[in-house]
C-alpha cells in the first residue's frame, strides 16, 4: 500500500467501523432505546414526584408544629400575665362583700374585670357545686349535711380561675358531706 497523499482521506474498512452496541441501546434497535430512555425518565419523574410531596408533607407538619407552639406560648405568657391578677381579684371580691365599691373604685374593678375576662380569664367555685378536685381545694370539712347526695362546696374561701380549660388557681373551699348513715 501507498501513503495517502495530504489531500486524500483515509476511509477505513466496513470491519472497523462498527463499534459494540453499548448496554441502554438493547439489541440496537432504535424502538428499543427511545422505550428505554421513557422508562429512565418517567422513573426519575416518579422519584422526583415522591420526593417533593415528602417535602411538601415536611413543610405542613413544620407549619403545624410552629402554629402550635406559638399558641402553647401565648398561652403561657397570658397565664404568666394574669395568675398574680387573681389576688387584685380576690381583693375586690373582699370589698365588694363588705358593701358597695365607691364609683371611682367601682369604675376601675369593672374595667379590669372585663380586660382579664376579655383575656380569657374566667372566674369559678360557687356555694353548692359538686366538689372536684380537678378543680377545687378543699381546706376543711365541715361535716354532713342531709341536703346534699355527694361532697359539695358549702362555703367558697377563694373563687378559683381558668384559662380554657387550664386552672389557674383551685378554687378554695369548705365541703361537707352527705349522710353516712341511715336517715330517719
Amino acid at each position: 500500500m501507498t501513503e495517502p497523499s495530504q489531500d486524500e482521506q483515509v476511509i477505513p474498512e466496513p470491519e472497523e467501523q462498527e463499534t459494540p452496541a453499548s448496554p441502554a441501546q438493547g439489541s440496537g434497535e432504535p424502538g428499543e432505546v427511545e422505550e428505554d430512555e421513557l422508562a429512565v425518565a418517567q422513573r426519575a419523574v416518579g422519584e422526583l414526584t415522591n420526593d417533593l410531596q415528602r417535602l411538601q408533607a415536611e413543610f405542613v407538619n413544620y407549619k403545624r408544629r410552629v402554629e402550635r407552639d406559638r399558641d402553647l406560648i401565648r398561652e403561657n405568657a397570658t397565664y404568666a400575665a394574669l395568675a398574680p391578677i387573681t389576688e387584685v381579684l380576690d381583693t375586690i371580691d373582699r370589698a365588694r362583700e363588705h358593701g358597695d365599691l365607691d364609683a371611682g373604685f367601682q369604675t376601675v374593678a369593672d374595667q379590669l374585670e372585663r380586660v382579664v375576662a376579655g383575656l380569657g380569664l374566667t372566674k369559678f367555685g360557687a356555694p353548692g357545686e359538686a366538689f372536684d378536685p380537678t378543680i377545687h381545694e378543699a381546706l376543711s370539712h365541715i361535716g354532713e349535711d342531709p341536703d346534699v347526695e355527694v361532697t359539695t362546696c358549702k362555703v367558697v374561701a377563694k373563687a378559683g380561675y381558668r384559662i380554657g380549660s387550664r386552672v389557674v388557681r383551685a378554687a378554695q373551699v369548705l365541703v361537707v358531706d352527705p349522710p353516712s348513715g341511715p336517715t330517719a
